[in-house]
């Protein structure tokens, strides 16, 4: 009973490789605006709570005509339900950004705390071939949870859109490379 590992290899057309000028400046723009958030992240914060609030208030909006649209067969009221706070709490992120961002940095330390927790516990509980990673994401989580938890409120006016960026520039990152990669084929 031996462990097996598959491998897949991606086969990609020409026609993507022969337009991988496009996926290089997409690339490149992602990292400029990662870099751009991660230099100027308090107003990248509150660009994303701005964001987020509408996508919640609009979301809302949907679920509630939704709501009828289902009837009584699917559970009417709780579409409802989900209609009006989507609504309500997207209102309130839009109406008060830095606030939101202040609760959401509150909740985004103790996942990071819970989440490392666990994965301590459960890289020190079941001894698998790499744990050690699994237990230095663990201890890291919790440690960014206890940096972000020690810092807060000062933490939430500007460690989402540093997060944002981080997320961006890696993402832009990735692209880069894989423009690099068809550019040779």
């Amino acid at each position: 009973m031996g462990d097996t590992i598959t491998l897949t290899t991606v086969q990609i057309p020409p026609e993507v490789a022969h337009h991988w000028g496009w996926f290089l400046a997409f690339g490149i723009a992602l990292g400029l605006l990662g870099l751009a958030a991660i230099i100027r992240s308090f107003a990248a914060t509150v660009a994303s709570m701005l964001f987020f609030g509408w996508l919640l208030v609009f979301g809302g909006v949907i679920e509630f005509f939704n709501s009828f649209m289902v009837g009584h067969w699917v559970g009417f009221f709780m579409h409802l339900l989900t209609a009006v706070l989507f609504i309500f709490i997207g209102i309130l992120f839009v109406s008060r950004p830095l606030a939101s961002a202040e609760v959401v940095t509150f909740l985004m330390s103790f996942f990071f705390l819970a989440g490392g927790l666990y994965q301590v516990v459960a890289s020190l509980w079941f001894h698998v071939q790499g744990g050690g990673w699994q237990l230095f994401d663990g201890v890291l989580s919790m440690v960014m949870g206890g940096l972000l938890l020690a810092q807060w409120p000062l933490s939430g006016l500007w460690v989402i859109g540093f997060f944002v960026g981080i997320h961006l520039l890696l993402n832009g990152l990735g692209w880069t490379a894989l423009a690099l990669a068809l550019r040779k084929m």
